[in-house]
């Protein structure tokens, strides 16, 4: 009779310092999604917190699994801030948290291949490539200095190039080189390294210097303040509520938003079967993917409840329990709360927001290429012949529609970017014609 899994759940205060470094693991990448996108950190903190305990309520405490903030929603984050506010953008990602319900009971019903049969490599991969390169103007002007959209300079050029090159070699060296549990947490080494160096140049004065060293001409009309304003940290109060945002209903923000979740919902099979490898159980049995995906879209929904990023299965995390071989998933119930009393320290949310605008730009320019690489990876993964016409068809229209900005508009409605670009390749690969074997 085999083991049931549950039995492995123990809580003991001998497994809360492991949690505080599964929490310390998880750090860096949690904080990271709402740095870029204007959301509060603080929150992102809470929200992982309770969405990893309502997954460890779903799936019975029997899978290792920390949940914490997703990169594959931060090009619709901030594209949905931007045009319809936190409020309205919260509602689109709690209705993408409900679509992982509906994949559940799709699962439940039909088995686990029904997502695989849906949603092929030849649909995700080129989804979640176009969630990559819609950003990268973003990394690019954020690592030369400027605002997000480019529209003004926060930074001198020069100086705002060597603090992000800093932040983003420091992180490539650490994923390369690193051992232990430096390899598990290379973006947040990145962050403190380019952090750092931006301190040394605000300590010693040079932070404009630099620049006026390379192209004085270009600070003529340059009067920002330092690289790190600490200010808002010495104001802020050491105890604070986070600054929850509870959604605001807008149906075109839902459209724009859900289809993203077909990227994170495929890897989450890939998260599961690489824990169950690494402790040696098979959770798609037992407890089910389709109770693990319940519990990831219960947790999502939540967190755009109150106004925090989509939470997502963290694969940093299952390094790290592959390095310990703690194995215990009550391990991951100590990092939640430790998640969650760090999210009322007032002071963590206005230190992480004092990081200069470069060293985030840095270590996006990494980022949103990986995020890339991985959809690109998924199509070579599946072994299909992207030259044949219907897979050629389907990743090309997605790639084409989803970068340039396709959009198409019914009275004031209006579906583009990496909502359409989904949607169309879902429609495409379910009214193609599968190809005729040779």
């Amino acid at each position: 009779m085999a083991q049931d899994n549950h039995s492995d759940y123990h809580f003991t205060v001998k497994d809360s310092i492991i949690g505080a470094q599964m929490l310390f693991v998880a750090f860096g990448a949690l904080v990271l999604v709402p740095l870029l996108t204007g959301l509060n950190p603080n929150v992102a903190l809470f929200t992982a917190g309770v969405g990893t305990l309502i997954f460890q309520a779903v799936t019975g405490g029997r899978v290792p699994i920390f949940l914490a903030s997703s990169f594959a929603f931060i090009a619709p984050i901030i594209h949905g801030v931007q045009t319809w506010g936190i409020p309205g953008t919260m509602c689109g990602l709690a209705a993408a948290g409900l679509l992982y319900l509906v994949f559940s009971l799709c699962i439940k019903l039909f088995g686990s291949g029904f997502l695989h049969r849906v949603l092929p490599p030849v649909v995700v991969g080129p989804v979640i490539m176009v969630i990559g390169l819609v950003l990268a103007p973003v990394a690019v002007h954020m690592a030369l200095g400027r605002t997000g959209d480019g529209s003004a300079w926060l930074v001198p050029q020069k100086t705002a190039m060597i603090v992000a090159g800093v932040a983003l070699l420091t992180t490539i060296v650490t994923s390369l080189l690193g051992k232990g549990w430096f390899k598990l947490i290379p973006i947040l080494i990145g962050v403190a390294a380019g952090y750092l160096t931006a301190l040394i140049l605000d300590g010693i004065g040079i932070s404009g210097s630099v620049q006026a060293a390379f192209d004085p001409g270009n600070l003529k009309n340059f009067t920002g303040p330092a690289l790190v304003n600490f200010k808002p940290l010495m104001d802020a109060p050491w105890f604070a509520i986070p600054g929850f945002v509870f959604p605001e209903f807008n149906l075109q923000a839902i459209f724009f938003i859900v289809p993203v979740a077909i990227a994170p919902a495929i890897e989450h099979f890939g998260d599961v079967l690489a824990i169950g490898g690494v402790t040696g159980k098979d959770f798609v049995k037992n407890p089910g993917i389709h109770r693990t995906m319940l519990g990831d879209g219960l947790a999502t929904t939540m967190a755009s409840m109150l106004g925090g990023p989509p939470n997502t299965t963290y694969s940093e995390v299952t390094g790290a329990v592959t390095l310990t071989r703690a194995f215990n998933p009550a391990i991951m119930t100590w990092a939640a709360i430790f998640a969650i009393a760090l999210a009322f320290v007032g002071k963590m949310g206005a230190l992480l927001q004092t990081i200069p605008v470069p060293v985030m730009g840095g270590i996006m320019l990494l980022l949103f290429g990986a995020i890339t690489v991985v959809g690109l990876n998924t199509m070579v993964r599946a072994g299909d012949d992207l030259t044949e016409a219907r897979n050629l068809s389907i990743v090309a229209l997605i790639l084409v529609c989803g970068i340039g900005g396709m959009a198409i508009s019914f009275g004031k409605f209006t579906l583009g970017g990496i909502g359409l670009s989904g949607i169309l390749g879902v429609i495409l690969n379910l009214v193609l014609p599968k190809s005729k074997p040779q």
